[in-house]
């Protein structure tokens, strides 16, 4: 008798998962991870990028359509809705990140809202709910198929990898599919996955989650019209191991005794719009610009700044010439930092890169790689030396900044941080609601509600604005 396959049992798996499977752990973990992840979408609809993006997918329409967030005169074909609000998501990087390494929330979600708007048969907030951890685990599982996952990526980004087979398992469970027509749609999903690191940095990269997500849904239309792929590709090394060198994968547990890997493994959510990396290297520089303070040290006393950091090779830019490269560079976070106590949204705009103080700090960065140091989410380090004209040295090291998933961020700074994002789009009045949604979204019994809420009413809108 051969061993039941991979890829088979994650057709069974994401067949048969249930609402009884979810625990109130992995409910309560989803829902910070919705919630954060229509903050960070929200606010990403004022971007450079999503405006490219929006302006291309108007150029598709649909007699069956779902709303862009935040704009309620936007309509666009389910998978193209997907498609920008993905983006959106990661348009700033400000969207969550897993271990080992992704964004798993914004491969996911865009396409489930999008999705659930197009159906007849509107889903209810546990069907949501259900649909998305699915996506989720998916992804988790994967990763957990190589060691190489766990560290910082080299050659692909992961939720390019990923997200868009989360994607197509979580669409596949929201359209009810079979279990032979869930592993097809993994199957589609398998050749839409894989994005080149060498896009990060850049505004492409946001392109990666809204590839994903609304790739996976198309995999998931197209299984359900009866298409169909390889029937072991997460089996064999030419289909999905393509993507690792270490690629080892195993069955699923039956659902009888299932264990959700959100159960074990939180995720990471940013305080400021940058890689997760950049998190480590602000809480330390923070620490040590506390210590010059005190000591009223003039910044202009500094000599050299040596910064002790992972060895990763795109986030290592030491003059970066877009927001984009901002965001992925130890340098330019350590210096914002240093110079205002904390990274912000506001750090990465135009006139506060092109600070002349801020360019002289950057000039007298220093990386070093210590061999302790590796890139890996879970174990690294971010070490920061200042020296000063006198001689004198002040370091700090941040071994594990607050946000990362062994220092969560509390219910309460998570709603801080979606009001401030959600606020720049919606009126008070919609992102109350959206929270209200979310909290209570097992109990919704039409899902579509969370989308109406993501849209401005004008009439609020402009009685909101007046009142103030």
């Amino acid at each position: 008798m051969l061993r039941k396959g991979v890829t088979e049992s994650f057709g069974a798996a994401i067949s048969s998962l249930n609402a009884a499977h979810l625990t109130e752990t992995v409910v309560r973990r989803s829902k910070r991870m919705i919630l954060d992840t229509l903050g960070v979408g929200l606010l990403g609809t004022t971007s450079g990028v999503f405006g490219k993006v929006l302006q291309y997918s108007k150029m598709y329409n649909a007699s069956n359509t779902s709303t862009v967030w935040g704009k309620p005169d936007i309509s666009l074909p389910p998978q193209y809705a997907a498609f920008v609000n993905g983006v959106a998501v990661h348009s700033m990087d400000f969207d969550d990140t897993w271990h080992p390494a992704t964004h798993p929330s914004g491969a996911v979600l865009p396409a489930l809202l999008a999705l659930a708007e197009s159906m007849h048969t509107r889903p209810s907030g546990l069907e949501l709910l259900l649909a998305f951890n699915v996506g989720i685990e998916v992804q988790g599982r994967l990763m957990r198929f190589s060691k190489e996952a766990h560290n910082i990526p080299k050659r692909f980004h992961p939720p390019a990898v990923v997200g868009v087979m989360g994607s197509a398992a979580a669409t596949a469970k929201l359209l009810g599919l079979e279990r032979t027509q869930c592993r097809e749609a993994l199957a589609i999903a398998a050749s839409y996955a894989g994005a080149p690191l060498a896009n990060a940095a850049t505004q492409t990269k946001p392109l990666h989650i809204g590839n994903a997500t609304r790739r996976g849904l198309e995999a998931s239309y197209l299984a359900l019209l009866g298409l169909e792929g390889n029937k072991q590709v997460l089996d064999i090394e030419s289909g999905f191991g393509a993507f690792y060198t270490d690629y080892s994968p195993d069955p699923l547990p039956p659902t009888s005794s299932y264990r959700w890997v959100l159960e074990d493994q939180d995720v990471a959510f940013k305080r400021f719009p940058a890689h997760l990396g950049m998190h480590w290297m602000a809480d330390a520089a923070a620490a040590v610009r506390g210590r010059l303070l005190t000591r009223n040290v003039d910044f202009q006393q500094i000599e050299k700044i040596v910064l002790r950091v992972p060895n990763s090779r795109y986030i290592n830019c030491p003059f970066p010439a877009s927001e984009h490269e901002a965001r992925h560079s130890f340098q330019f976070n350590a210096c914002s930092a240093l110079l205002d106590g904390r990274v912000s949204v506001e750090s990465f705009s135009r006139c506060e890169r092109d600070r002349a103080e801020l360019k002289d700090l950057l000039a007298k960065v220093q990386v070093e790689s210590p061999a302790d140091n590796q890139p890996n989410f879970d174990t690294m380090y971010c070490d920061i030396s200042v020296e000063l004209q006198n001689g004198q040295s002040f370091t700090e090291r941040c071994n594990r900044f607050y946000g990362h998933w062994k220092k969560p961020l509390s219910q309460e700074d998570l709603l801080k941080k979606f009001k401030a994002n959600a606020t720049t789009v919606l009126p008070l009045e919609s992102v109350e609601g959206i929270i209200e949604a979310v909290d209570n979204l097992e109990n919704i019994r039409d899902c579509s509600v969370l989308s109406s809420c993501l849209q401005v009413n004008e009439k609020t809108l402009f009685l909101n604005t007046t009142s103030c």
